[in-house]
C-alpha cells in the first residue's frame, strides 16, 4: 500500500491524501473545501482503478477556474502512480 500527500493548486481544498494499492484507490481524504461533496467524491472513487478515476474526473473546472477538487485528485493519483 502506498500513500501520497498532495498539496493542491487553485482549489478550496488545500491537501489531498490518497492511499492506493495494486492500481486501485483504497482511500481519499480532502482537507478543506466543501466537506460533504468531497466526502461523496472520496467514497465514490474508493475501489476504482486509477485510470478510471482520471478518465472520469480529469479536466473538471470549478466556478470558472481551470481546475477543481476532482481535477486535483487526478493530479494526486498521477503522483501516486509514479511513486507506486
Amino acid at each position: 500500500m502506498r500513500k501520497v500527500t498532495y498539496m493542491t493548486k487553485g482549489t478550496c481544498s488545500q491537501v489531498i491524501e490518497v492511499t492506493g494499492h495494486d492500481g486501485r484507490i483504497v482511500s481519499v481524504q480532502f482537507y478543506g473545501g466543501c466537506h460533504g461533496n468531497l466526502q461523496g467524491v472520496s467514497r465514490l472513487v474508493e475501489g476504482m482503478r486509477y485510470e478510471e478515476v482520471i478518465e472520469r474526473l480529469d479536466g473538471i473546472s470549478c466556478n470558472g477556474k481551470p481546475t477543481s477538487c476532482p481535477d486535483q485528485l487526478c493530479r494526486a493519483i498521477e503522483q501516486l502512480m509514479v511513486e507506486e
